[in-house]
């Protein structure tokens, strides 16, 4: 199980799954959630490289950036995740 902590929350999520329904359930806001819009954008602040790569919606709004994402977007690989909202 990889684990993705929001804040003060941690989740456990199955290895190889979307991070959307953990971050809407911890209040992160979504509209589109299929990377245009970039409502969703998340701070990665440890273990970014325990997400997939980004996705061209998310190169295309943020650039080429290690610290943001678009939570639409990401699905977590292994290991653990912290993001900020």
């Amino acid at each position: 199980m990889a684990k993705l902590h929001l804040g003060d929350d941690e989740v456990e999520l199955e290895h190889g799954s979307p991070i959307k329904d953990a971050c809407e359930e911890a209040g992160v806001p979504f509209a589109c959630t299929e990377g245009i819009c970039g409502t969703c954008v998340i701070e990665v602040k440890e273990g970014g490289e325990n997400l997939s790569e980004m996705t061209q919606e998310e190169l295309d709004f943020l650039g080429e950036t290690s610290e943001e994402r678009l939570a639409c977007q990401c699905i977590i690989k292994h290991g653990s995740v912290k993001i900020d909202y």
